[in-house]
């Protein structure tokens, strides 16, 4: 899996020579060149006329997102052109699946420092990396140990009532469960895939949290994911102010489908975001980790490993 495009004051570095020799490149160059001179109103003109923002097999009006989003998605669309008039595409995608999680967890309003979070919602949406289409979904409700009575900020918030979590599975049979779901779509076997997570929190926080109340181990398929907002703000040149769901969506010319922090809902909108990003030409790949328990990079430099074979962690000793 190659590294995205650097660029440095707005502007795109010359590749090192021996690096990108082949003339080709230098055609690439010059037509970045003359989209970095044009107006947003050009942009916008340049995208449609190319249908580069159909959705569902028909054209929308072009996105209303920043100007860098812009140019980097016409770049990209030239760029791919070029690579596919030189040698035939290689489908070199990090992984053939993505898997977007987006836990909902116990809230108060404020949510006071010695609040301890636990996962109400366990949704997995799988997005399909070659078709850009979500194939499949998993979602069930997690009945919480440590407060089981939900207060009336969080039922609001998540739309999730008391009556679901009572009636729901304690947290270590919902994980069996999704292991069995991944295994059953032969994820980690046929199928290479990475988890894909709204920020870090997720993972880093949410779920390590619940592992230790629930008394088991952290998965191991879960050690590594991506991060979407830094790899949307890596690539599409945007500050990470500008990455919250909300935000990537209007300015992906997108708008949010269901209802805000169902952890389903947000998924699909999440995974509709990787799968723009995805045909704009970003590679996605993990970007963070959990080691020794706490998060950390995954360095650029390092191979785009994909994630192991699902199984169930053992439980804590």
């Amino acid at each position: 899996c190659g590294h995205e495009e650097q660029e440095a004051g707005g502007k795109e570095l010359a590749p090192r020579a021996g690096d990108f020799s082949d003339p080709v490149y230098k055609e690439i160059a010059i037509t970045n060149g003359c989209i970095n001179r044009m107006s947003r109103d050009e942009l916008r003109s340049k995208l449609a006329e190319f249908k580069l923002d159909t959705r569902r097999g028909r054209v929308v009006k072009p996105p209303g997102g920043v100007k860098d989003v812009l140019k980097k998605r016409l770049k990209n669309y030239y760029k791919k052109q070029k690579l596919m008039q030189k040698e035939p595409p290689n489908g070199g995608d990090c992984y053939d699946y993505i898997c977007v999680v987006d836990f909902e967890a116990t809230c108060e309003e404020g949510n006071p420092p010695e609040f301890v979070h636990e996962i109400i919602e366990f949704p997995v949406v799988l997005l399909n990396t070659r078709t850009l289409e979500i194939e499949d979904a998993f979602q069930q409700y997690v009945k919480p140990e440590i407060n089981p009575k939900l207060s009336a900020f969080c039922i609001g918030l998540t739309g999730i009532t008391q009556d679901i979590v009572d009636k729901a599975d304690t947290f270590p049979q919902v994980l069996q469960n999704v292991v069995e779901w991944m295994r059953q779509r032969e994820l980690g076997t046929k199928h290479s895939y990475c988890l894909l997570t709204d920020g870090s929190w997720d993972m880093s926080k949410f779920l390590n949290i619940q592992c230790r109340i629930s008394r088991i181990k952290y998965p191991s398929f879960a050690k590594r994911w991506i991060n979407i907002r830094k790899s949307y703000g890596n690539f599409y040149k945007v500050p990470r102010s500008q990455t919250k769901l909300t935000m990537m969506l209007e300015q992906l010319g997108m708008c949010y489908t269901g209802r805000p922090h169902s952890g389903l809902d947000d998924a699909r909108n999440i995974a509709a975001i990787a799968a723009r990003m995805l045909r704009d030409g970003a590679e996605l790949r993990a970007n963070e980790r959990l080691h020794a328990g706490q998060l950390t990079a995954v360095p650029t430099t390092a191979p785009a490993e994909p994630a192991p074979v699902p199984h169930m962690p053992r439980a804590r000793s």
